[in-house]
């Protein structure tokens, strides 16, 4: 694979304009999940108030941010390429262990994360897109194929745009929440955070068998293990979703 300074621009996307759109879909999948969480807001909806606490706060964006790099990093590494990266899904990881390890040592026992599903799935639905414009050097493109909507990313190979899979299929996700919540349906609405996480770990995983990664498992890349652990802890907390809320009865009563 060839290294970042050898590589060509993309001649569909000056690479100048590429970095300005990724920015700019950053921008934009930050403000897209702050007006989500405020449309939830006035919904009426009841979720945990300690999901805004200061110190729930800090310890989100410090896990994120740990784990964005972390992870980001090190499968660039592992594909043979040196640097730092950034990875939404390490983001989504670190978040998860610093806020559950936050939750445990401050004796949080109530689930905390409903009103981010939404949020979550719009963010990453359109910030996938300013991946897309941001070409070879995002190293998020997918691997060469035949199929007529393939990408030439300006190195004269056509490549899965699996950018714009993954923006679709959470884009997808948030249609399906958005119906839920105008439905009001109880389980999608409480669990919310979890199905999301489910939905993406599962097409998250698909998605990885056609991107360049280096494996770390046999055909398996980190990004992969890294899904099915995602996967696994969502499949864990929705399996234990009416015992949680019996205790959380039990204990008003």
């Amino acid at each position: 694979m060839p290294r970042a300074s050898q590589r060509l621009p993309c001649y569909n996307i000056p690479r100048m304009s590429g970095a300005f759109l990724h920015t700019f879909f950053d921008i934009l999948a930050w403000l897209a999940a702050a007006a989500a969480l405020y449309w939830l807001s006035r919904r009426g909806l009841q979720f945990a108030s300690q999901s805004f606490a200061l110190p729930y706060v800090a310890a989100l964006v410090f896990g994120a941010g740990l784990g964005a790099y972390l992870f980001g990093s090190a499968n660039l590494w592992l594909s043979g390429q040196s640097g730092i990266a950034r990875s939404v899904e390490g983001a989504l990881a670190g978040g998860i262990v610093a806020i559950e390890l936050y939750k445990w040592s401050a004796g949080v026992t109530v689930r905390t994360g409903a009103r981010f599903a939404l949020p979550l799935a719009l963010g990453i639905a359109i910030g996938r897109i300013g991946c897309y414009f941001a070409g070879l050097d995002d190293f998020t493109y997918g691997t060469p194929t035949a199929l007529p909507f393939g990408h030439d990313f300006g190195d004269g190979v056509r490549r899965h745009p699996v950018q714009l899979y993954e923006s679709a299929a959470m884009a997808l996700f948030a249609l399906v929440y958005v119906l839920a919540v105008l439905n009001r349906n109880a389980f999608t609405i409480t669990n919310g955070f979890y199905l999301v996480l489910a939905y993406y770990g599962a097409q998250r995983f698909l998605w990885e068998f056609l991107k360049p990664y280096g494996t770390l498992v046999g055909p398996l890349t980190l990004f992969h293990l890294l899904s099915l652990a995602v996967l696994l802890y969502a499949v864990v907390m929705l399996a234990t979703a009416s015992k949680t809320r019996r205790l959380q009865k039990e204990s008003l009563a």
